[in-house]
């Protein structure tokens, strides 16, 4: 329903102070992955009718109910999606930044 929008909020605030992180967090990195992840999910969304253009644009808020439903998924699938996203980012940040501190090393010289 409107999962990629907890992403999407938490990628807009990222981007918004994307200059208080360090450089080495390569923060553009993951507002890549948020931006991108939430584009492809959004047109996954349109493509099985869940967006469409005209209001409310989400069917998920035509009744209170169904509304409700979409908050829950956001809770449930958004947040733990977003969380996911994150730890992948770190994953990537850590294994690069150790690569590259291997290769910053200099070689022992061998047989000598």
């Amino acid at each position: 329903m409107a999962c990629f929008l907890a992403a999407t909020a938490f990628g807009i605030i990222t981007a918004l102070f994307r200059k208080k992180f360090p450089r080495r967090w390569h923060i553009n990195w993951l507002i890549a992955m948020i931006f991108g992840g939430a584009l492809a999910l959004a047109v996954e969304h349109i493509a099985h009718q869940e967006i469409v253009p005209w209001p409310p644009f989400l069917t998920a808020m035509g009744s209170p109910a169904d509304t409700a439903a979409m908050f829950g998924e956001m809770a449930a699938v958004g947040i733990p999606m977003t969380i996911a996203l994150v730890l992948g980012w770190v994953a990537i940040v850590v294994v690069y930044e150790k690569a590259v501190a291997i290769r910053a090393t200099p070689m022992s010289a061998s047989g000598t």
